[in-house]
C-alpha cells in the first residue's frame, strides 16, 4: 500500500544546471509553456470545440549577481558582449526536483534558450544583488531518471 504523501518539492532539493554548470546562486526561477486555445463557434451562440495554436515556451532565472558575471564571463571568453547575445542553439538548461532525497528525480529541460534581457540594480541597504533574467525557449520538456 502506497502512503499518501502531500509534502510537495523543497527548495534544498532544486538543482539549477545552466550551460553544463550547476548554479549555485540561484534564487528562483520560473517555467512557463503557454498553448494558443480558443473556442470553435457554429449555429447558436455556445461553443462546439477548442482549437489549438502555437505553442510558446519562457520563463526566467532569478540568479545572484556573481553567477551572471560567471555567464557573461563566459559569454565574452566565447566572443559575445554579454550573456543576451549568444544564440540560442548554444544554450540549455536542466532543473532538477525531487521531494525528498530517497525520491526519484524528476527533470525538466529547457533546450534552446535565449536570454532576453538583463538589468542590473540594487538598492540601499541591500545585502545581495538578484538579477532576473527572462528567456525564449525552443522547448520544455518533462522528464524523470
Amino acid at each position: 500500500m502506497e502512503v499518501f504523501n502531500t509534502k510537495d518539492c523543497a527548495w534544498a532539493n532544486v538543482t539549477v544546471t545552466l550551460l553544463g554548470s550547476r548554479i549555485t546562486g540561484l534564487r528562483g526561477f520560473e517555467v512557463k509553456k503557454t498553448v494558443e486555445k480558443e473556442h470553435v463557434y457554429a449555429a447558436g451562440s455556445e461553443p462546439v470545440d477548442i482549437n489549438e495554436g502555437n505553442k510558446k515556451y519562457e520563463g526566467s532565472f532569478k540568479l545572484l549577481k556573481y553567477e551572471v558575471d560567471r555567464l557573461n564571463d563566459a559569454a565574452l571568453a566565447a566572443g559575445y558582449s554579454d550573456i543576451t547575445e549568444v544564440p540560442h542553439t548554444l544554450i540549455s538548461a536542466t532543473i532538477e526536483f525531487k521531494k525528498q532525497l530517497a525520491d526519484k528525480i524528476r527533470i525538466v529541460a529547457v533546450p534552446g534558450l535565449a536570454f532576453t534581457e538583463m538589468s542590473i540594480a540594487m538598492e540601499q541597504n541591500a545585502k545581495m544583488t538578484e538579477v532576473n533574467l527572462p528567456f525564449l525557449a525552443m522547448r520544455i520538456q518533462h522528464l524523470s531518471k
